[in-house]
């Protein structure tokens, strides 16, 4: 079974005239999931990678130490990961 993730350290990044992006929002918005929104091109992004956690796939939701999820958001399996 996964560990639970708190849901306040949550930080999704994304980027301009994302289809993933605007999916990625309405399935966190259905699991009533809020994350902080950053840009790929941030420096908090920068920052994120050179920690380790990779932003090939966009989006990409973190808790700051892995990647929870990317790409195509599946709401089953966010709802597995953050323990809900």
């Amino acid at each position: 079974m996964s560990k639970a993730i708190s849901t306040a350290a949550l930080t999704l990044v994304t980027t301009d005239e994302c289809h993933l992006c605007e999916h990625a929002h309405q399935v966190l918005e259905t699991l009533g999931v809020a994350a902080r929104e950053i840009t790929v091109d941030s420096a908090e992004a920068r920052a994120l990678v050179i920690r380790g956690i990779p932003l090939a796939f966009l989006p990409v939701l973190t808790d700051g130490e892995r990647v929870v999820a990317f790409g195509r958001f599946s709401k089953k399996r966010l709802q597995k990961e953050l323990g809900l």
